[in-house]
């Protein structure tokens, strides 16, 4: 079945949308900028970055309200029919409360991560959250995993080990091999927590049929309160570089961050970078998962991670290491078997060529199945 054009649109959207965030960043990281204290420092304020993207967030519920109320003011019925506005509107915002608080936790520690290791690094570990979720599926959801998926775990498994190793090879004059290597274990720590975000969902929130903006939506609100009230106690607890390298020393500096962005219009336009992506990017995402299925999701997130990767390297953002690509390849390979997607039904055409056998009719219509229940990461 091909593709509309409005799914192709969210296609195009997510990938750029999602590439830009990353890259936005990690930009905002490397801007050398004078603080409170005046002295020029990285823009080091992790937890900072956190609510600017829940402010993106918020925004779509702003969005959601203005479609809905100028769609029910027509009085034509296009309420329930757009793809914005359309779904169930009765349902109970603070089941996605839970989500919310995971994916602020998550999130925060993957910017302090960020902050440590190279951009595409980064992507390709968030690939890691397929092994705690398949694990945390077994427990709560009763899942049972054959061997492709148990077979995709482990290639997954070897994939981030190589992408860890080629980190770790990589001299960078600007990071300490263990900084980088700090970075890349936080990001790992992270897809825990994203995983029982995405466990939960599944439990609780799938099915519900809640329009993907509004859904964004509450979840910007509820982290975006989540994320200030834990900034207050971080912005008196000290610590040493590099989780702490800012004027006043402390876990955060709220003050010192807005200062750095009113000196410097290349940090403001990454901040504001950041939180119109992520608006845009969770909006195609819940969207992409409703209109086109999880496995979509999962390999227009692998074009991501491609995009940011060469554009790290044109952009002299990290050396390029044979190892980290061999990883990569590898770590793909593995998502694809886990769910299902072009290497299995390239195994069995093969197979069924080699014994000169018909191959059913499941893989003759489309080698890309998008038919998955998996509830995808919402950040």
């Amino acid at each position: 079945m091909a593709w509309t054009y409005y799914q192709c649109v969210l296609a195009v959207l997510m990938v750029v949308t999602g590439s830009f965030n990353t890259l936005s960043v990690k930009y905002a990281d490397k801007q050398v900028v004078p603080g409170e204290d005046g002295q020029p420092r990285h823009f080091n304020h992790p937890f900072m970055q956190s609510s600017f993207m829940f402010i993106g967030e918020m925004m779509c519920f702003v969005v959601f309200k203005i479609l809905y109320h100028y769609y029910v003011r027509r009085g034509d019925g296009s309420v329930d029919n757009n793809p914005l506005t359309k779904g169930s509107l009765v349902f109970n915002p603070f089941i996605l409360l839970i989500p919310a608080l995971c994916d602020t936790c998550a999130t925060s520690i993957m910017y302090v991560g960020l902050n440590m290791t190279y951009a595409s690094s980064f992507q390709m570990f968030r690939g890691a959250v397929i092994i705690f979720t398949a694990i945390l599926s077994m427990g709560f959801l009763n899942r049972k995993l054959g061997s492709r998926e148990w077979s995709g775990i482990a290639m997954v498994i070897i994939g981030l080990a190589l992408v860890g190793i080629s980190d770790i090879i990589m001299e960078d004059s600007n990071v300490s091999t263990n900084s980088i290597l700090t970075g890349d274990l936080l990001i790992l720590c992270a897809q825990v927590i994203t995983a029982v975000q995405m466990v939960v969902e599944e439990k609780f929130v799938a099915g519900q049929n809640i329009p993907a903006l509004q859904a964004v939506g509450w979840e910007g609100l509820f982290g975006f309160i989540t994320i200030c009230i834990i900034m207050i106690p971080l912005n008196f607890i000290h610590a040493s570089p590099p989780f702490a390298d800012n004027s006043r020393g402390t876990l955060e500096a709220t003050k010192d961050a807005f200062i750095q962005i009113e000196n410097s219009g290349h940090l403001l336009m990454a901040i504001i970078g950041i939180s119109f992506s992520i608006a845009f990017f969770n909006f195609a995402g819940i969207s992409v998962t409703k209109e086109m299925g999880a496995t979509t999701r999962m390999i227009l997130d692998s074009i991501r991670t491609i995009v940011i990767w060469v554009f790290t390297l044109a952009f002299g953002w990290q050396a390029f290491h044979y190892l980290q690509l061999i990883g990569f390849v590898i770590l793909l390979i593995g998502m694809c078997c886990y769910n299902n997607v072009i290497v299995p039904q390239l195994i069995r055409k093969c197979r069924y060529r080699l014994g000169r056998h018909r191959p059913p009719p499941n893989d003759r219509e489309r080698i890309i199945n998008t038919a998955a229940d998996d509830v995808p990461e919402t950040q």
